[in-house]
């Protein structure tokens, strides 16, 4: 990862990965799409390599390539940004994380690790065992 920017967001609903994955594949065989309500001030920093981190019930297990930034305009007529994804979601190293609402710049240097060659087909721990692995610093 080249980027000096990324996003980290909640995923919420899903129960890790493969489920949002499954989420994601109900709208089509395309880019991946996640609408949110703010537009990225540092858009040509997230544009340059970033990725949006995805954080499952309090741990940050998988990220996606952000392609780019459309406008979209909701049935109320507010203008949103559609965060263009790549389809792929890359496992991460498991980081716990607290609560937070919508999306914070993620620096290169906070992000973790994509899993190690060979591990990306690993089953990924349930998100409160990862957590709990993570904070004893066993992962």
């Amino acid at each position: 990862m080249s980027a000096q920017l990324h996003l980290m967001k909640l995923c919420v609903g899903a129960e890790g990965p493969e489920d949002l994955a499954h989420w994601q594949r109900r709208f089509g065989d395309g880019h991946a799409v996640h609408v949110t309500r703010m537009w990225p001030k540092r858009e040509e920093e997230l544009l340059a390599g970033g990725s949006i981190f995805w954080v499952f019930k309090g741990v940050m297990l998988a990220r996606q390539r952000i392609i780019r930034l459309d406008e979209h305009f909701h049935e109320d007529g507010i203008r949103r940004c559609a965060l263009i994804l790549d389809r792929d979601l890359v496992p991460v190293t498991a980081v716990p994380r607290r609560p937070f609402q919508g999306w914070r710049y993620l620096q290169a240097g906070d992000a973790p690790a994509d899993m190690p060659r060979g591990r990306e087909g690993d089953e990924i721990l349930p998100p409160q065992m990862a957590a709990a692995l993570a904070e004893m610093g066993l992962v």
